[in-house]
């Protein structure tokens, strides 16, 4: 046996090549699959083998693909025995022929075969940016959930689903789950709810499935689809190989129907929101592969940043409300994606390249995933002393070392947002103490728009600012934070920034979504709860209707 490229073992030994081709041979043994396209795989019976010669093919099943045999199409056969997968390499039809009604072809015999070691109960764990959603329905068919395969068997699968489906789950024995590829292939299964974990920060439920009595057609279309993943997983890996191609499985269908995942049923406040919402997601799974030992992804990093640039750039009001709309997302995100788009919308109001506003974003939305290796009970602290900040600042080194791959991002940006966030003037921040001059430009103005976005989120030793309070404290603190780009933030976003709630002194409550370029309000959305903005919100006013509501009595002060 030799080593093969992606964890397969090669078998070039007669007689154990003899044994397994055998038992290619049992019926539904084997599959044939198109190797040019990496295809989803067709049922063929091998009907004859002749060791050292050719072996003879039944593929009266798959007439459909006759004639690209007969032009000499590569193709691969496919099985499974016991715990091994079994390939051969890329061969061609040498000649076919009907006999008594069937379609039989002919075939070099196989100079070695392909073996991949698994166990039925080995587990292919998506990457990240590898999307594949799961709709999971009741006995009724009435009743479903929609969430994301995490992980996938030949015996079962790992789902996430929304936190509310927790009651309907209870109650279901045995449900059908249906999954759901990007490129537009479906899958449906039975399946039984096993072990369940509550995430209630993420709002999400973790849930073991085991499948049901699964047939011979399913078990090799759940065999290419875990063979499929973790081909994928090492194409995308660190040291990756090149020479293979991506999956078919994983490439977006321009043409089908939104991709079925957990966000795609959660309610939002606006468009943009769920737009965001998407950006959400991919720091949401970052969060976790970083819990879990992971480096960031450099290239899906690349691609959200850009995606934000180009919310932005489409309408940059719509996108900063939209920051206050995620509530059912981890506070780490919301924080990251708060920074991110006032940091760009701040930046963008001078001459920097469009590179630099990339990093920039890039660097605000991952800045504070570190603390998520930090120990729970140091952030729910309710009591900071010089132990806990101590304690506190490791998350920024942590965040450095996982930025390892990202060498797009420019080393200046990652040590003025990254690094050096959480310095002050004077010396009190951290991770080094610097100050003053030791603080460049960008650090200084990163620093304001963390503080201003941290302060008007509920933490547990404190709950969130009304934004005149923010300002005031900011203003009162020259020595920690560079009053000029105080100032600057304050006439750039106005007294009463888009996504904040106002109070009427006909105590109507409405969220601030536009502003005039005098920095008065130009469009509010009614709300009738002091709360995060959600699905509920009321009519949009502007112009005269909006005029009549009169002056703003209050500003509250509400976690986003």
């Amino acid at each position: 046996m030799t080593g093969a490229d992606d964890g397969y073992v090669r078998v070039t030994m007669p007689a154990e090549m003899e044994e397994m081709l055998l038992r290619l041979s049992q019926p539904g043994g084997a599959s044939l699959q198109l190797d040019a396209e990496a295809s989803h795989p067709f049922p063929v019976l091998v009907v004859e083998q002749v060791p050292g010669e050719h072996l003879w093919l039944d593929i009266s099943a798959i007439r459909e693909v006759a004639p690209e045999l007969k032009r000499g199409t590569a193709f691969r056969l496919l099985g499974q025995s016991r715990d091994q997968m079994l390939r051969t390499p890329p061969l061609a039809m040498s000649e076919c022929q009907e006999q008594g009604g069937r379609l039989l072809c002919r075939c070099p015999y196989p100079t070695s075969l392909e073996v991949l070691q698994r166990r039925a109960s080995f587990r292919a764990r998506l990457r990240l940016g590898m999307e594949v959603g799961a709709i999971v329905r009741g006995d009724d068919s009435e009743t479903s959930l929609q969430g994301d395969l995490k992980d996938l068997s030949l015996e079962g699968c790992q789902l996430e689903l929304p936190l509310s489906g927790a009651g309907f789950l209870a109650d279901a024995d045995l449900v059908e789950i249906e999954l759901c590829f990007l490129n537009g292939t479906r899958f449906v299964i039975p399946a039984k709810p096993r072990h369940r974990q509550a995430d209630p920060e993420r709002q999400a439920l973790r849930v073991g499935m085991q499948f049901v009595a699964p047939s011979g057609d399913q078990e090799r279309q759940l065999w290419h689809f875990v063979r499929e993943i973790e081909r994928e997983s090492t194409r995308q890996g660190e040291g990756s190989e090149s020479s293979l191609l991506p999956s078919l499985l994983f490439q977006t269908d321009l043409t089908a129907p939104a991709p079925v995942s957990r966000r795609n049923v959660s309610p939002y406040a606006t468009p943009m929101a769920r737009r965001l919402a998407r950006i959400a997601g991919y720091l949401d799974a970052q969060l976790l592969e970083i819990k879990q030992g992971g480096r960031l992804d450099s290239v899906q990093l690349s691609s959200f940043a850009d995606r934000l640039l180009g919310l932005h750039a489409e309408d940059r009001e719509a996108l900063l409300f939209a920051t206050c709309c995620l509530y059912n997302e981890p506070l780490l995100v919301r924080h990251g994606l708060g920074v991110a788009v006032h940091l760009l919308d701040l930046a963008s109001t001078g001459p920097l390249p469009r590179d630099v506003r990339k990093a920039l974003v890039a660097c605000a939305m991952v800045h504070d995933l570190g603390k998520a290796l930090l120990p729970a009970e140091l952030l729910e602290a309710r009591d900071w002393g010089a132990p806990q900040r101590e304690a506190l600042a490791a998350h920024v080194e942590v965040i450095r070392e996982r930025l390892g791959a990202c060498h797009w991002l420019a080393s200046g940006v990652v040590q003025a947002v990254v690094m050096r966030i959480n310095e002050r003037l004077d010396g009190s921040g951290y991770p080094e103490g610097l100050s003053g001059e030791q603080l460049g430009e960008l650090t200084r103005l990163a620093s304001v728009v963390d503080v201003v976005e941290a302060m008007r989120r509920d933490r547990p030793d404190r709950p969130a600012w009304a934004i005149s309070d923010i300002y005031r404290h900011l203003l009162s603190h020259p020595g920690q934070f560079d009053a000029r780009w105080v100032k600057r933030y304050l006439k750039h976003f106005g007294v009463m920034p888009i996504g904040t709630l106002v109070r009427f002194p006909g105590g109507e409550l409405g969220w601030v979504q536009r502003l005039d370029g005098m920095g008065r309000l130009a469009q509010i959305q009614l709300t009738e709860r002091a709360e995060a903005p959600g699905e509920a919100l009321g009519e949009v006013l502007r112009g005269e209707r909006l005029e009549r509501l009169g002056e703003v009595a209050e500003v509250l002060a509400v976690s986003c």
